[in-house]
């Protein structure tokens, strides 16, 4: 648990200035990169930055940062350099984002809920001054994506569930707004960059037949979309132009691994990638035709690397400690399908444990968060933890999953919630079929709708599992509905159903159902969570224990939605692993 990582890098435009974040310090912090290669510690918040944005010239940085796992991101000013830290906002109950830095740097723009803690508004502030300035009173969840190069336009994106979203231009002076995205159902348009010269926005969209997220190009005065990238029959999930617009990097997601691509934008060819196999996420450009990136697979932790596609160099910037574990102790997964209940094949990765031999082993199955979310071969630290002490982990990719096209991720939707847990079942029966594991040595654990997928799997299908772990999830529809952030409540109900059909909330709601628990159950949560408030634990707890049935806890003061702090993680890992033990083993 305590194998580091190095992620989220960004580099000034000449190339000179390289940053990232990193939890070296037992927390996420802001590091840069010494032309000696040393990581030196920019920041030091107790509990670490949410984000940051840098300057073009890398002179100053932008940062995020909230406590207690609250969320609540307060903005700084910090000295690219020496880390000389200024504070911009103070305003502990308001939550600040998707900050943008003026071509002049002598403004930001970001959104805010100072409002009425539900809608973000945006904003602008002089960074000499301190002033800040309202420039739109919008309604639901907006954003600050990108500025044109001369300073006088912002593109906005808005996002009303998390399957259909929009984008405006945005007039700094006029305050006037034009919608770039007009469209019928459904659709996503995300990481949009403007080209050089503001006339085409970059971005990635599943507005086309397919209903897949590809690269395509926005020319600006006509609203025309065109795509950039060949069909296939995968989705892009991460897009990214250089600051002199001639080359383009995006993340091809091929049955969940990350496959790096560039194009260049002058001569149409697509350039030389390097050779890795695992998960290419957070592509960033300098102007010198280099390009960095993170990497991980299941058995690498997440390091920051450095692609000169011009010369055809590799470099790891970054090397994150293993904390005196030999990496060649960690496997990687097999991917596979299984049938479910209507004939659809579900994806999903299998890990056995060294030396596996063919016999019948204690099995964990990973229902991941989301649900618009997918379980990727990524580097997870108490996976290869629970690998090292026998265990099996199954993790599927089960219908309502992202990576798989717009029609996919929307067949949980609402009404058919249940159907993505019937997949959970019929995962395990083909588990127990090809003789990987049996009944009473089978395990179910998930965080956060991951962790409601637990409590379904046990309250619909109790006989399946024999032990469970619930982290930070949720267990009563409409009094999570009700107490989540209200800047969530929209895009929630857009997923799981209005707070309007409170019938159909509790009939999907495991604390209404647990007469049928009798699985021995460990909960997890922090008591900052502004997502699934602690409430949803507490409430899951009493229910059992009032009925005798085993359950166990653990509350975290100062975690939110989920572990971040290395000592927690601690603590949590080392009492999953026992609380698996005793009841699985």
């Amino acid at each position: 648990m305590q194998i580091g990582y190095c992620a989220s890098p960004a580099i000034s435009e000449d190339g000179r200035e390289i940053f990232f974040i990193s939890n070296m310090s037992g927390v996420s912090q802001l590091y840069r990169l010494t032309e000696e290669g040393w990581p030196y510690q920019l920041t030091l918040f107790p509990d670490g930055i949410d984000f940051y944005t840098i300057s073009s010239g890398g002179e100053f940085v932008i940062v995020g940062a909230s406590t207690g796992g609250s969320e609540q991101s307060q903005l700084h000013w910090v000295d690219g350099s020496t880390g000389r830290v200024k504070v911009l906002t103070e305003k502990p109950e308001i939550r600040y984002g998707t900050v943008v830095i003026s071509p002049a740097k002598t403004h930001i723009y970001y959104r805010s809920n100072e409002r009425n803690m539900r809608d973000f508004d945006i904003y602008a502030m002089n960074l000499a001054t301190g002033e800040e300035i309202r420039l739109a009173e919008l309604e639901g969840a907006n954003g600050v994506e990108d500025i044109t190069a001369d300073g006088k336009t912002l593109l906005l994106s808005r996002w009303t569930s998390s399957y259909n979203s929009d984008l405006y231009l945005f007039e700094i002076d006029s305050r006037r707004a034009v919608h770039l995205t007009p469209h019928k159902g459904d659709a996503v348009y995300d990481y949009p960059e403007f080209s050089p010269d503001g006339r085409f926005i970059y971005l990635i969209t599943n507005e086309n037949k397919a209903g897949l997220l590809r690269v395509a190009k926005l020319e600006v005065p006509t609203t025309r979309i065109e795509y950039s990238q060949e069909e296939t029959v995968w989705e892009t999930e991460e897009m990214a132009t250089s600051p002199e617009g001639r080359y383009i990097a995006w993340v091809l997601n091929e049955d969940g691994y990350g496959n790096l691509y560039i194009k260049d934008l002058q001569t149409g060819e697509m350039l030389p990638t390097p050779p890795l196999n695992g998960v290419v996420t957070e592509p960033y450009f300098a102007r010198d035709g280099k390009l960095l990136f993170v990497f991980n697979s299941p058995t690498k932790t997440e390091d920051v690397w450095l692609w000169d596609f011009q010369n055809l160099e590799l470099k790891r910037l970054t090397n994150s400690i293993y904390a005196g574990i030999d990496p060649s102790l960690f496997v990687e997964p097999q991917l596979i399908r299984y049938k479910t209940f209507d004939k659809r094949e579900i994806p999903g990765l299998l890990f056995l444990p060294p030396g596996y031999s063919g016999e019948s082993i204690p099995f964990i199955v990973h229902a991941h968060g989301g649900p618009e979310s997918q379980f990727r071969p990524y580097f997870y630290r108490h996976f290869q933890y629970l690998i090292l002490n026998g265990y099996g982990i199954f993790a599927p990719n089960v219908r309502g999953s992202s990576g798989y096209g717009k029609d996919y991720a929307a067949l949980d939707n609402y009404t058919k919630r249940l159907d993505s847990v019937k997949d959970l079942k019929h995962g395990v029966e083909w588990l127990i079929k090809k003789g990987y594991t049996k009944k009473g040595t089978i395990g179910i654990k998930g965080a956060s709708y991951g962790g409601y997928m637990v409590l379904a799997g046990i309250t619909e299908y109790p006989e399946l599992f024999s032990a469970a772990v619930d982290e930070v999830g949720i267990a009563n529809f409409v009094t999570f509905l009700e107490n989540t952030r209200a800047y969530r409540r929209t895009l929630r109900e857009a997923e799981y159903g209005p707070l309007t059909d409170r019938g159909f909330l509790r009939k999907i709601s495991p604390i209404h159902k647990v007469d049928k628990i009798e699985t021995p159950l460990l909960v997890v949560h922090g008591e900052n969570d502004p997502r699934v408030p602690v409430g949803e634990a507490r409430q899951i707890i009493k229910a059992l224990s009032d009925r005798g049935v085993a359950v166990d806890s653990l509350i975290f003061p100062d975690e939110g939605h989920g572990v971040s702090k290395r000592k927690n993680s601690l603590v949590l890992y080392r009492r999953m692993v026992d609380f698996l033990d005793k009841h699985l083993k």
